[in-house]
């Protein structure tokens, strides 16, 4: 079974999309990630967590939400972005409710990883 194309969206895309995304992809997927109010860069704990697990994502830049990204996905999974997340008729939504790692120690944000990481190994089940 082929994994479904993911758009993975959160206030900043500065933690938790940026996790969830290079965590999808490691495992194979197609994914991209975005922010309602996106932040001038990624969080350096997010990155450092990552740099941990063999993922660097620290040439990556948040950016916001388009419709395009909407269009292309087959899943948006959402975390914290509320009602500035386009809806489209016809895709698949689910929401995570998730803390902002924007304030977050290394050690918080390892483990909101590992949460991550489980949930992200479970689309396309």
């Amino acid at each position: 079974m082929s994994l479904p194309r993911v758009l993975f969206v959160c206030v900043q895309n500065a933690g938790r999309s940026q996790l969830a995304q290079a965590l999808y992809e490691r495992r194979g997927g197609e994914s991209r990630s975005a922010g309602s109010k996106p932040a001038e860069r990624v969080h350096p704990e997010v990155v450092e967590a990552m740099r941990e697990v063999g993922i660097d994502i620290e040439g990556r830049k948040p950016r916001g939400i388009s419709r395009d990204d909407v269009e292309w996905t087959d899943l948006v999974v959402t975390m914290g972005c509320g009602d500035a997340c386009p809806v489209l008729p016809g895709k698949r939504y689910v929401d995570w409710e998730l803390p902002d790692p924007s304030e977050m120690s290394l050690d918080q944000v390892r483990k909101l990883r590992d949460e991550i990481e489980r949930r992200v190994s479970r689309l396309g089940e």
